[in-house]
């Protein structure tokens, strides 16, 4: 079940980065929320996911190939064309994994829990951000 939904959410994220490849709204950091994509947040979030999971992952002895980080980097390959977007990207993926980082030594029941709702939340965001805003 749980290698069911690390496929669905890497070949989500393939897609998601697919679908917006090529030329997309630039946003600086300094830029206010209104000129950002629709879907930005979303994106975000997603990037701190991917960070959550590159720590809870190889915790808990699964093994993903690619790995969490290859796959946000593939991610920030396709969507950020800005430095400056391109760090706060970087950051949110390191929020997500130091968050976990400093409260788990072991992999623990909280920790599988943690690690199947980031995996059913990153599913969701890329299927929705895909099917309302996918060329």
């Amino acid at each position: 079940m749980m290698k069911q939904c690390i496929r669905s959410v890497c070949a989500g994220a393939l897609l998601l980065a697919l679908c917006l490849m090529g030329p997309g709204q630039v946003v600086s950091a300094q830029e206010s929320t209104a000129d950002e994509p629709p879907f930005e947040q979303q994106l975000m979030r997603l990037s701190e996911i991917f960070g959550a999971l590159h720590f809870l992952r190889p915790l808990c002895k699964k093994s993903d190939t690619p790995n969490w980080r290859d796959q946000m980097e593939d991610f920030l390959d396709a969507e950020t064309l800005d430095e400056n977007r391109r760090r706060r990207f970087i950051e949110r993926f390191n929020q997500g994994y130091r968050g976990f980082s400093v409260a788990y030594r072991e992999c623990t029941e909280a920790a599988r829990i943690a690690m199947a709702q980031y995996l059913t939340e990153g599913e969701t965001i890329i299927s929705d951000v895909t099917s309302r805003y996918g060329r």
